[in-house]
């Protein structure tokens, strides 16, 4: 198994891979706490999609903080 890489660094490779702005600092620690209350508030599959969902509303302007906010709603309310 490989060696785990160090988040930051990958992050930086991944984003210019994409053709992402390199210079953009990555909130790596709010991404992440997005996730895991998607993860454990709805189930460990809404992680990941959630995290997708949630680069589509910041691309389109809206802040980290605010769809942390959204998500933290939406998982502890009952579903519909």
């Amino acid at each position: 198994m490989a060696e785990p890489r160090d988040l930051e660094q990958w992050t930086a490779e991944l984003a210019g891979a994409l053709g992402l702005d390199t210079d953009a600092r990555v909130d790596i620690a709010g991404v992440l706490d997005l996730a895991r209350v998607a993860a454990h508030g709805v189930a460990r599959p809404a992680a990941p999609l959630t995290t997708f969902l949630a680069g589509f509303a910041l691309a389109r302007g809206a802040s980290l903080e605010h769809v942390a906010d959204v998500v933290a709603r939406l998982a502890e309310a009952e579903p519909k």
